[in-house]
């Protein structure tokens, strides 16, 4: 699976996604990740991205074109590593649909995904109308920019891509499959500040741990 990232900040998304698991899953070739860096498209001779918005208000806009020359460049990176899966456009926003587990499961269907991230006040209406096939959120709070939201979507999308995990069947047994939190769980030592570990699970008796982690 193959993740685009469109964003002012590729460094911090590169070192973050670059670690733990989903860094793991990149150097296995499990998944993908690019980021493109919105000002290299700007057609500004200081690499200026915004501008103030029409109307009057606060703060400052993303301006159209850098985004829409960097969606356009991404779309021959992909056409030239010869990619002609399924893909979605998502921008991050606080409009957009409430990610949840089932919604990142569909989202793995698809083989690539291209993630805008706004800053500022917000991006050009005209140019999220004529790219954008998913508004996505992360929850109901503001926040800088769509950085964070961006890579919480590909970590939680990414284990469930075939090959992301050791064990395919761990993400099947985490929080929200199937409508249910995961169980608690301990390791050693079997006490620790004179609480003991529950006795069924070190009973040895695999029906009986399974009804208790129901």
């Amino acid at each position: 699976m193959r993740f685009d990232i469109m964003t002012l900040f590729p460094e911090t998304v590169d070192y973050i996604l670059g670690q733990s698991i989903i860094g793991r899953a990149q150097k296995s070739g499990a998944i993908q990740v690019f980021t493109h860096n919105i000002r290299d498209y700007s057609e500004d001779k200081h690499r200026r991205v915004d501008d103030t918005p029409y109307g009057g208000g606060k703060g400052m806009l993303m301006a159209a074109p850098p985004i829409w020359n960097c969606y356009n460049a991404v779309l021959r990176m992909q056409a030239e590593a010869c990619f002609t899966g399924m893909r979605r456009v998502i921008y991050l926003s606080p409009a957009g649909r409430v990610l949840r587990q089932e919604h990142a499961r569909t989202l793995a269907t698809y083989d690539s995904l291209i993630l805008l991230c706004g800053h500022y006040e917000g991006i050009d209406e005209r140019v999220l109308e004529e790219i954008v096939t998913d508004y996505v959120s992360i929850g109901d709070y503001v926040l800088t920019g769509g950085e964070l939201p961006a890579m919480v979507m590909i970590d939680s999308i990414s284990r469930l891509v075939p090959g992301v995990l050791h064990n395919d069947d761990s993400a099947g047994d985490e929080s929200f499959e199937n409508g249910l939190l995961e169980y608690p769980q301990y390791t050693r030592p079997p006490v620790f500040l004179d609480k003991e570990v529950p006795e069924v699970l070190l009973s040895g008796h695999h029906e009986n741990i399974r009804k208790w982690r129901h």
